[in-house]
């Protein structure tokens, strides 16, 4: 399983960016699919979640801001970033869980940028 991640960049702070990451290879039922962003220094974290069903989950810190979706037919996730942060700057990881034994998945990750 490869999963392609892109979108990321430099902007501005109040600005906006959307990722996106693409699961390709053995694919089989996807139950999750998920971004995670590890800053310099700190430990990875979540950011959003989205199952098969459309359910949602969201760290405080970007609710309100950020908007996970999925197109289940391109096995594809997004992720809508509005009014970013310098806080906010981090390499982004996208996740898959699949399968029956929820195995789990991560992207080479995409460098945001949140500067002025």
């Amino acid at each position: 399983v490869q999963l392609q991640a892109c979108g990321g960049g430099l902007v501005q702070p109040g600005g906006s960016l959307r990722l996106s990451c693409a699961a390709s290879g053995s694919i089989s039922r996807i139950n999750v699919m998920g971004w995670y962003r590890q800053a310099p220094g700190k430990q990875r974290e979540l950011v959003a979640t989205i199952t098969s069903g459309g359910g949602t989950n969201y760290a405080d810190s970007v609710k309100g801001r950020f908007t996970i979706s999925r197109d289940n037919a391109k096995n594809t996730v997004y992720l809508q970033m509005n009014s970013l942060k310098p806080e906010d700057t981090a390499v982004y990881y996208c996740n898959v869980r699949m399968g029956g034994y929820n195995l789990s998945y991560w992207g080479q990750g995409t460098q945001v940028t949140v500067s002025s």
